[in-house]
């Protein structure tokens, strides 16, 4: 399975899960079953708040899985569209997280969880 991973820092697995996934600097691309890592910026960056599109963030890489700490609605309802699953992560680095995911131990985002804005130090509203 390849799980994308936004982040604001290319640290490979060592890189914090970031909370928003439209505005992430960064994807940490992980193929679970080879352990490959690719790093990869986002294409999609600097979109207005409510139009961010998935795909073109991900540069056109397939993934089965997004797991970020905070998605919009629309970004969300697009991956499912797609057949993406989309994981709501805990704080911490890649590697903290891809352990969860792989012992389905992290749930998985509803349209009732996700961000409608932002706040003045970035966080989500919900």
């Amino acid at each position: 399975m390849k799980i994308a991973f936004p982040s604001q820092e290319n640290l490979g697995l060592d890189s914090p899960v970031y909370e928003h996934f439209g505005s992430a600097r960064y994807f940490v691309i992980v193929d679970s079953k080879t352990g490959d890592v690719e790093t990869i910026e986002n294409k999609d960056l600097n979109h207005i708040h409510g139009k961010c599109q998935p795909l073109q963030a991900l540069a056109g890489n397939f993934v089965d899985a997004v797991v970020v700490g905070g998605i919009g609605r629309g970004a969300l309802m697009k991956l499912n569209k797609e057949g993406v699953a989309t994981y709501r992560a805990v704080a911490g680095l890649v590697s903290d997280n891809l352990e969860l995911i792989k012992n389905e131990k992290l749930p998985r985002f509803g349209l009732d969880q996700t961000c409608s804005g932002h706040g003045e130090n970035g966080e989500c509203i919900h």
